[in-house]
């Protein structure tokens, strides 16, 4: 049975909080199609990969974590932004993107999807301000892991068991506090090693990353942009098939290495 739009658009903002953040991007509906849907598809960007996919299995709605819009909006319609949205409005597709919400969402966020990934303990705290908003989550395993074993579980976890791209082990040899954000976090590490954290985890890094991470004796894991956020997608689509029992909601993975 088809679902409002605006109704799983409305609930999905509320969920969100979306007017908690000042963020990079508009948060929320982006690309509007047909006012009633029945398959829904989350992803993490809004390629035209995904698009495509999502087309070809007949979904309305698109929810991702990377959308279209970014900064002070649409300034040009052309190349791929172009063939993106010519793909969705001749398909009646609608898009809704949710950035550092989906980010920081303490039970369908990224960030808490992948503290999950890694079994790090309930009891978490947030460190790292982002645009007014903390959004790195710390905390540790049951017991101490050494250095490799605690970066074989990142590996195990979120890099689909391959090791970690980017290693730096400058941190202790045995790790007791773990500090994490998804995405391109790394100026977050500083935070960190003040939270007292002894490996942070992101997925993509500045260049200026390993010098710091050297400089601070703390140990830097990089796991990849998309690794780290395909969580909160996932999440989601979970999310909207309880909600909305009449919706028809499904993760497509698009991997990326970076």
């Amino acid at each position: 049975m088809p679902v409002h739009l605006r109704d799983v658009i409305g609930y999905l903002d509320t969920t969100l909080e979306i007017d908690r953040f000042k963020d990079y991007a508009p948060n929320g509906l982006q690309v509007e199609g047909a006012p009633e849907i029945e398959h829904v598809v989350t992803g993490v960007s809004a390629s035209a990969e995904l698009i495509s996919r999502a087309i070809e299995q007949g979904a309305d709605l698109i929810v991702v974590h990377h959308g279209l819009v970014w900064g002070g909006g649409l300034t040009k319609i052309a190349g791929p932004l172009a063939r993106r949205l010519k793909l969705l409005l001749g398909n009646d597709v609608s898009l809704a993107a949710y950035h550092l919400p989906l980010d920081k969402h303490a039970r369908l966020g990224n960030n808490a999807g992948l503290a999950d990934a890694l079994a790090i303990g309930a009891k978490r705290e947030a460190f790292g301000e982002v645009r007014g908003t903390a959004l790195g989550l710390a905390g540790s395993w049951p017991a101490p892991l050494s250095r490799d074993a605690a970066i074989a579980r990142i590996g195990g976890g979120v890099c689909n068991g391959q090791a970690p791209r980017f290693v730096f082990p400058y941190g202790p040899e045995v790790v007791r506090k773990v500090g994490l954000c998804s995405g391109a976090a790394s100026d977050l590490m500083e935070a960190a090693a003040e939270a007292g954290c002894d490996l942070f985890l992101t997925g993509e890094l500045a260049e200026r990353s390993g010098d710091l991470a050297k400089e601070l004796q703390i140990t830097l894991v990089a796991a990849g942009h998309y690794a780290t956020e395909v969580f909160g997608a996932m999440r989601l689509a979970d999310e909207l098939r309880m909600k909305f029992p009449g919706l028809d909601a499904k993760f497509i993975g698009v991997p990326s290495p970076l």
